[in-house]
C-alpha cells in the first residue's frame, strides 16, 4: 500500500485491502478513515470487513462515505472532527486518496482560514489535482448562508 503524507497527522491513500490493514498498523497509524462508499467498484473491501480487521489490529476505524460531487459542509466538519479526536497519525483512504485530501483541504479553508489556491498548489506537488477546491468552497459557503 502506498500513502502520501499530508502533514504530521494525516496521510491519504487509495483503496486498501485487508492485508494492507496489518501494514497500516505496523507503520504506526492509530486510525483509518474510509471515505469511499461500499460497492463503488466490484470486489472492493467493504467497510464492515475493514472495521473488523482494523479492530483486530488495534486501530480505530471510521466509515465516512462521501462522493466528490456531493460533499457537504457537515461532511467536511465531521472529517475535521475525526482528525482531531482520533488516535494519530490517521490514514484516510478512498479510491485514489484525492477525495480524502479534498475533505482535509476544505476543512483548512473553511475552519482555519487557509488559502484554497495555496492548498491546490501544495496538493499538485504531491501528485493530487484539487483544482475543484475553490468551487467546492464557494458551494459550501453558499450552503452556510442558506441555513
Amino acid at each position: 500500500m502506498q500513502s502520501t503524507q499530508i502533514n504530521e497527522v494525516l496521510s491519504v491513500a487509495g483503496q486498501i485491502s485487508k492485508a494492507d490493514i496489518a501494514e497500516i498498523a505496523e507503520a504506526g497509524f492509530g486510525t483509518i478513515i474510509n471515505n469511499r462508499p461500499d460497492n463503488e467498484e466490484p470486489a472492493q473491501l467493504d467497510h464492515e470487513a475493514a472495521a473488523a480487521e482494523a479492530k483486530k489490529r488495534g486501530l480505530d476505524y471510521h466509515y465516512q462515505p462521501v462522493t466528490t460531487g456531493n460533499i457537504t459542509r457537515a461532511q467536511v466538519a465531521e472529517f475535521e472532527k475525526l482528525l482531531l479526536r482520533s488516535p494519530q497519525p490517521v490514514l484516510a483512504h478512498c479510491r485514489s486518496g484525492t477525495r480524502c485530501y479534498l475533505l482535509w483541504a476544505a476543512s483548512r479553508v473553511l475552519f482555519n482560514d487557509e488559502s484554497a489556491l495555496k492548498l491546490v498548489a501544495q496538493a499538485a506537488t504531491k501528485g493530487y489535482d484539487l483544482r475543484v477546491l475553490p468551487q467546492l468552497i464557494d458551494k459550501l459557503e453558499a450552503e452556510k448562508v442558506e441555513k
